[in-house]
Formats: C-alpha cells, sequence, structure tokens
C-alpha cells in the first residue's frame, strides 16, 4: 500500500521520528477535521497522520467528527488507515499492556454522524460490513507484533461504546456475554466510515486498563496514563516497522 494513514489515539498525538513535509487544511465539507492532516516520511516512506482527538488531547470519544477525519484523510491521498485504540481489557487473555488486532467489532454507540450516505442520494447505499477490519493490513500488523516479539493476539471482537464515561461492571458483564473481548469508544462509526470510502481499515488496539468488574478497585487515569505512556512507546515502534517494511 502506497499511502498509510494513521489515526492516532489516546497517548499518542504525534510521532517521534516522523519527517513532517507539510499538511492539509482540517477543513472538510463535513466540518473540520480534529487536526490537519499531517504528511511527512518515516523510515524513507510516504506517511499521513491525523490526531482523533486533537493535539493537545482535547476532544471526547463521543465529540469526534469521525466524518470530516476519514475523508481529509482520503482528501489527502491514503488508501489504507491503522486506527490506534486504546481500550480496557475484557477477555481474561487481554491483560494490561497486551495488543490486540481485532478482527470483529460491536457497536453500542449513539447518536454520532455514522454515514456519508444519507443526503441527496441517487440511490440508497448499503456497505458490506460482514468483515469490518481489512486482512490484509490486519496480517501485515499482527507479523510486525510477532517480529518483534510483543505480546499480542491475532484476534479479538471490539466493543464500541459511547463514551466518556467509563462502562459499569453490568455492562461489561452484558458486553462480554455479546462475545466482546476488549472495549473502547472511538472503533466506531471510523470504521464503517473508513468502509464507505474504500479505505483499508485496521486496528492496533493496547489494553490499558482491564475493563470494569474485571480488575482490582476503581479504574484511575493515572493507572492508565503509566501503561499507556510505554505501550504507546510500543505502538510507534510497530508503526516504524510497518512502515519501514512497506505495508
Amino acid at each position: 500500500m502506497n499511502a498509510l494513514a494513521i489515526i492516532g489515539g489516546s497517548g499518542l498525538t504525534r510521532l517521534p521520528g516522523f519527517q513532517i513535509t507539510g499538511e492539509s487544511s482540517a477543513d472538510t465539507p463535513y466540518g473540520p477535521a480534529s487536526t490537519p492532516v499531517v504528511k511527512g516520511l518515516m523510515s524513507g516512506r510516504e506517511l499521513l497522520f491525523l490526531a482523533r482527538h486533537g493535539d493537545p488531547h482535547r476532544i471526547p470519544p463521543h465529540r469526534v467528527n469521525y466524518r470530516a477525519n476519514l475523508w481529509a484523510l482520503k482528501q489527502a491521498g491514503a488508501d489504507a488507515v491503522l486506527a490506534v485504540n486504546a481500550v480496557g481489557g475484557i477477555h481474561p487473555a487481554m491483560g494490561v499492556g497486551h495488543f490486540c488486532v481485532p478482527h470483529q467489532l460491536v457497536d453500542y454507540t449513539w447518536g454520532r454522524s455514522s454515514t456519508f450516505f444519507e443526503d441527496d442520494l441517487q440511490q440508497v447505499t448499503h456497505i458490506d460490513f460482514t468483515h469490518p477490519y481489512d486482512e490484509g493490513l490486519r496480517q501485515r500488523v499482527i507479523g510486525v507484533l510477532a517480529r518483534l516479539g510483543m505480546a499480542h493476539s491475532a484476534y479479538g471482537v471490539y466493543g464500541a461504546t459511547q463514551g466518556p464515561r467509563l462502562e459499569t461492571a453490568a455492562e461489561i458483564s452484558l458486553l462480554e456475554r455479546d462475545g466482546c473481548d476488549i472495549v473502547g469508544m472511538t472503533g466506531m462509526p471510523e470504521a464503517a466510515l473508513a468502509r464507505e470510502l474504500d479505505l483499508a481499515y485496521a486496528s492496533l488496539s493496547l489494553v490499558v486498563n482491564p475493563a470494569a468488574g474485571k480488575g482490582q478497585g476503581l479504574i484511575t487515569m493515572e493507572a492508565i496514563e503509566q501503561v499507556m505512556q510505554q505501550g504507546m512507546a510500543q505502538a510507534r515502534t510497530v508503526i516504524s516497522q510497518l512502515v519501514a517494511a512497506g505495508a
């Protein structure tokens, strides 16, 4: 893939080692993107970058303009998108600091602008969303994680919740019964919008906390930030290797 774009989530608002060559406007027909799309080189290869929550981190998950973000990346020349997500671990295998490259997702969000196909249509459009993540890009990411020896799961079901609050223990029990392995707040409608724009899309999800009721005591932002600091440094290494390999 020639034009890979990275959507940086919580803890990943910038990419060290990224040689910036320019940026595209944040303006789109759907309003402003979270940030301008930054263009540059990494390992001598073209890369695009957008911080999902803004830079600095200021936009909560339910207020992210997902349509503008994906549109801006497409207009900047992206044909593939790797989203980096901070998530909670539900399945016992999804411990803190573990990476998951999900293969499926369940959408529990509501009220978000979730499609480009709603106004002034010539005909109604329904995308096939049977497999929400691009398998080719998923396998490239999994291959990098394996080569680096990082703890990871090659499969997982991402449960996308509304936020910005964290979930209750009962809600996590419901998600677990529904088959979710990890929980996050930004997986949708991002994945569906990428499909509508014909962008290959995959997620590199970092488990930053046990989901509600799955750990000891309360979930604190201090504990999450400690995990995020180390984990996102590893995520940057994965991205660098992925780009160097020509993915």
